[in-house]
């Protein structure tokens, strides 16, 4: 049996944490006392793409420094609104792999759900802070075509719950997609790719577990974390419960100037993820999303970093360095 997850020190559930993230530039420069100078760009910015950031998130953000790594991560700036060459709203040309609203079928013997269009947290450098979420928002009926795409083609093994953020859904829908994905015999493995675990851990609740960890599936759960300063204390004891219930954890980090581009940063990251039990899975270099192009890191200083690594670290800790070219059948290694 399962026994409650939420901690004695947690005074709201995850979703009335949802209901109060911090929407707003005043907000954000209030709590953080920062220079209210950069206000204007921070509205337009936001204008473009909304801010969104939940209260614990920024409690681990230091208070004045305008540069601290995690809060540059959530901040909106006036450079987001500079048209770039070689950045567009769908970098990696996911409208062409969508035959159904809610399904991304890019690479073999894999296919993505996309649960919901909501996340906990608007990452300035998402690939998809422009995907047309409006047109796949599928219905039961809708998700049943998916469901049946699926059951029509047993090349596909694994399935993926991604958004948005798939644990912005509620539980129900969850275990309800989880269900009827169980019931595919050609269907192995389950994973689901999600920050809430890093940026709301209230929201692993016994609920959340049970679907899961069903044992039907080799279930994988991926984080997203940038920086080693995510992976507070709350996060460490959310990941444990994870690992309790048998969910294998990797985790993901993109490349970002300003945030995480030094070797010592980046080791500190994956030290601090084995720490909590969690595997580093890839290091991505930046997707060419409008709006992004101030978090790039040129390729030979991305190299040169992952080369740092591999001397700092066993081999066990050091991510694949990797980007994602559209129409390629796979993640692509940056060599």
């Amino acid at each position: 049996m399962i026994h409650r997850t939420v901690a004695t020190w947690q005074t709201e559930t995850w979703q009335e944490a949802l209901k109060n993230v911090i929407r707003t530039p005043e907000e954000l420069f209030s709590l953080l006392k920062l220079d209210p100078a950069l206000l204007p760009a921070a509205h337009l910015a936001s204008g473009d793409f909304a801010l969104r950031v939940p209260r614990c998130f920024v409690r681990r953000m230091e208070p004045g420094n305008i540069n601290d790594p995690l809060l540059r991560q959530v901040l909106p700036i006036g450079d987001e609104l500079l048209a770039v060459p070689g950045y567009s709203h769908d970098p990696l040309e996911e409208k062409t792999t969508n035959p159904h609203p809610g399904l991304v079928h890019k690479y073999q013997g894999r296919v993505l759900l996309v649960v919901t269009g909501s996340c906990a947290i608007n990452c300035r450098y998402c690939f998809r802070r422009h995907f047309p979420y409006a047109d796949n928002r599928p219905s039961r009926a809708q998700w049943q075509q998916a469901l049946d795409y699926i059951r029509a083609d047993t090349s596909i093994r694994e399935v993926i719950f991604s958004g948005g953020d798939p644990l912005n859904a509620p539980d129900a829908t969850l275990s309800w997609l989880t269900d009827e994905i169980s019931q595919i015999e050609h269907i192995s493995r389950l994973r689901v790719h999600s920050r809430l675990p890093v940026v709301l851990p209230s929201r692993i609740t016994d609920e959340c577990l049970e679907w899961l960890a069903r044992p039907r599936f080799a279930n994988t759960l991926v984080i997203h974390a940038n920086h080693a300063r995510e992976l507070d204390t709350s996060v460490a004891q959310a990941l444990s419960q994870l690992r309790a219930a048998g969910v294998t954890l990797l985790n993901q980090t993109v490349l970002l100037k300003g945030v995480n581009d030094s070797v010592s940063s980046l080791a500190q990251l994956s030290e601090r993820l084995f720490a909590c039990g969690v595997l580093p899975y890839y290091l991505h270099v930046l997707d060419k999303v409008a709006g992004a192009a101030h978090f790039d890191v040129p390729e030979a200083d991305a190299k040169h970093l992952h080369q740092g690594l591999l001397h700092s670290l066993s081999g066990y800790l050091v991510p694949k360095l990797v980007r994602e070219i559209p129409g390629h059948p796979s993640k692509t290694p940056v060599i």
